[in-house]
């Protein structure tokens, strides 16, 4: 398949689990995760009609970047970042999915207040507790936000989760339902930017119906989209 034919089963599946759950298809943005892709395959997927690109690695970031690979497109920056390259995703990244700890964030502020602007950012928790991912806890997401609410130069929109692979269709369902209960009670409890609070990101490739069945409003899917992924290089 093309990628124009797998892009199109990907919007029909995300419209159809919509409508299932009693959604608009509309409220659900398709999020590709480019990790990996050429600047060509991006082109190509922008082509064929997504809006927005996830990247995982600050290196293809910023080489995707300087090749114009994302025009016409927004980025998102998906992956692990580490506070010492938060000036090469602050302002370049419409929205950073993976804030997950008081020094990042402070970072992430302080960058964005140095370029003038105001950074869109998602907190990521481990909803599972998996020692093997990294993520806040449902607690520590709680003090984030609070604290995220304070500053001048972050906005928050949401939350992002990575739940835990299951080969068991339907399996991480709770775990979605548990992110989805968090996201109400965090945004209950802001002060001023309860507005600014509309982004569940959660779902990949092996789950992004379920996921969209329990309230995500953004999927990242990379498989469905590209097939496997080609073997990564080192940084």
């Amino acid at each position: 398949m093309s990628i124009q034919e797998h892009v199109n089963t990907v919007k029909e599946t995300i419209a159809a689990a919509a409508r299932a759950a009693g959604r608009d298809p509309g409220e659900i943005t398709l999020c590709a995760a480019t990790k990996v892709q050429t600047d060509d395959t991006i082109r190509q997927a922008i082509a064929a009609g997504i809006a927005v690109c996830g990247e995982n690695r600050v290196q293809e970031l910023t080489a995707h970047l300087a090749a114009g690979a994302y025009a016409g497109a927004q980025v998102h920056f998906i992956g692990h970042l580490q506070t010492n390259k938060v000036k090469q995703v602050v302002g370049k990244a419409a929205l950073i999915h993976s804030v997950d700890s008081q020094r990042l964030l402070q970072a992430i502020d302080s960058q964005a207040g140095k370029l003038g602007l105001v950074q869109d950012i998602l907190l990521e928790v481990n909803i599972a507790g998996e020692e093997s991912k990294g993520g806040c806890t449902p607690q520590e997401a709680e003090e984030l936000a609070a604290l995220a609410e304070g500053m001048d130069h972050v906005r928050l929109r949401g939350l992002m989760a990575i739940p835990p692979v299951s080969p068991e269709p339907g399996a991480n369902r709770p775990f979605f339902a548990a992110m989805r209960q968090l996201f109400v009670d965090i945004k209950g409890k802001m002060a001023h930017n309860q507005d600014d609070m509309d982004c569940l990101s959660m779902g990949m490739s092996g789950d992004y119906a379920d996921a969209i069945a329990e309230g995500s409003t953004l999927v990242r899917v990379g498989t469905a989209l590209f097939g496997p992924r080609p073997p990564m290089t080192k940084q």
